[in-house]
C-alpha cells in the first residue's frame, strides 16, 4: 500500500503535522488577545509573555510603542517569576480600537539585552474579530432616519470673553468721562465740601452766640471768634487764625465790618470790658457772620460754581 505513494506525496505527509503544530522556539515572545471579539471603542486586553534565561534582561514595550490599529489605554505588569531555571515576564496591555476592519491584528516587539548587544524580537500577529453593532445596510437602500426633536438639557458656560469685552467698554467710557468731565466733577465735589463746611460753621457759630447771649460768658465769645477765624483759614487758606486783629483788618483791606466787630470783641475778651449796650456785641457777631457769608460767596464764584442753599 505504501508503494503506491509517490515520493513528493510521502514528503508532504511527513512534514504536514510538524507545520501545523508550529512549535515555539526559546526566547520567542508570545502575544494574544484575551477575548476573540471586540466592539468599536471597547477596551480589550492583550497579553504579552516571554520565557527566557534568568541572566537575560528583557524590555517590554511602553505607552510610546506603536499599537496600530489599536490605541493604548493602560497596562498592568506582573513581577518576573523564575522556576526551575526559567524566568517568565508577563504584561497585560489595555487597548481599544476605532478601526472598522472585520479582523484586526497586532504584533509587539520585545527587546532582549545581551551585554552590549540588543536583540528585538516581535510576536506573531494576534488577531481579534470586530463585532458590528449597526445592522448592515444595502448600498441601494439608504437607512431609515428616526426623527427626534426633543431638546436635551445643556449646561450653560459663562461667557468670559463677553465679560472682558463689557469690562473694556466700561473702562473706556469711564476714562472718557474722567477726561471730559473730570474738571467739572472735581468742582462739584469742591462745592459739596465747601457747602458742608459752611453749613457746619453757621450752626456752630450760632450755638456759641446763643450761649454768650444767655450767659454773657467771655469764654463763649472767645470760642465764637476762634471758630470764625478757623473757618476763614480753611475757606481761603490764609492763616488768619494766627494773625492779630490789626493784621486781619489789613489783610481784608480795612473792611469796616471786620474792623468794628473785632475791636468790640477785643474789648470784651482781652480788656474784660462788657459793653453796656448788648446790641453792640450782638451786632459784632452779626457783622462777622455776614462777612463769612460774603467770603464764602466770593470763594464759590472763583470756582465758577453755582451756590446752592
Amino acid at each position: 500500500m505504501l508503494k503506491s505513494w509517490s515520493l513528493p506525496g510521502l514528503l508532504l505527509l511527513i512534514t504536514l503535522p510538524a507545520w501545523a503544530q508550529a512549535p515555539v522556539r526559546a526566547n520567542e515572545p508570545q502575544g494574544r488577545f484575551l477575548r476573540p471579539t471586540v466592539r468599536v471603542g471597547e477596551v480589550i486586553d492583550y497579553e504579552l509573555t516571554l520565557q527566557h534565561a534568568p541572566s537575560l534582561e528583557v524590555v517590554f514595550p511602553d505607552s510610546t510603542a506603536t499599537f496600530k490599529p489599536f490605541e493604548f489605554v493602560g497596562k498592568t505588569y506582573q513581577p518576573t517569576r523564575t522556576r526551575q531555571g526559567r524566568s517568565l515576564d508577563r504584561a497585560i496591555y489595555h487597548l481599544r480600537t476605532f478601526a472598522l476592519d472585520s479582523v484586526q491584528q497586532l504584533s509587539l516587539p520585545v527587546t532582549i539585552l545581551r551585554g552590549e548587544d540588543t536583540l528585538t524580537v516581535a510576536t506573531s500577529p494576534a488577531a481579534v474579530r470586530l463585532l458590528r453593532t449597526a445592522p448592515l445596510v444595502s448600498p441601494n437602500e439608504p437607512p431609515v432616519l428616526q426623527q427626534d426633536t426633543t431638546l436635551q438639557p445643556v449646561a450653560s458656560d459663562f461667557n468670559y470673553p463677553y465679560l472682558l469685552a463689557v469690562v473694556d467698554v466700561v473702562a473706556l467710557i469711564a476714562a472718557g468721562l474722567g477726561l471730559g468731565f473730570g474738571r467739572r466733577l472735581r468742582k462739584r465735589y469742591q462745592r459739596y465740601k465747601m457747602r458742608k463746611n459752611h453749613v457746619y460753621f453757621l450752626a456752630q457759630y450760632a450755638r456759641h452766640v446763643e450761649r454768650f447771649t444767655l450767659s454773657r460768658s467771655l469764654t463763649n465769645m472767645e470760642r465764637a471768634i476762634t471758630l470764625w477765624k478757623n473757618y476763614l483759614t480753611g475757606l481761603e487758606d490764609n492763616g488768619i487764625n494766627s494773625l492779630t486783629t490789626k493784621e486781619i483788618v489789613a489783610l481784608y483791606q480795612n473792611d469796616p465790618d471786620v474792623n468794628r466787630a473785632l475791636r468790640v470783641a477785643d474789648k470784651v475778651i482781652y480788656a474784660n470790658q462788657l459793653v453796656e449796650d448788648e446790641e453792640e456785641t450782638d451786632l459784632a457777631f452779626t457783622l462777622l457772620r455776614n462777612f463769612a457769608e460774603r467770603r464764602y460767596q466770593l470763594t464759590v464764584d472763583s470756582y465758577q460754581l453755582p451756590v446752592t442753599s
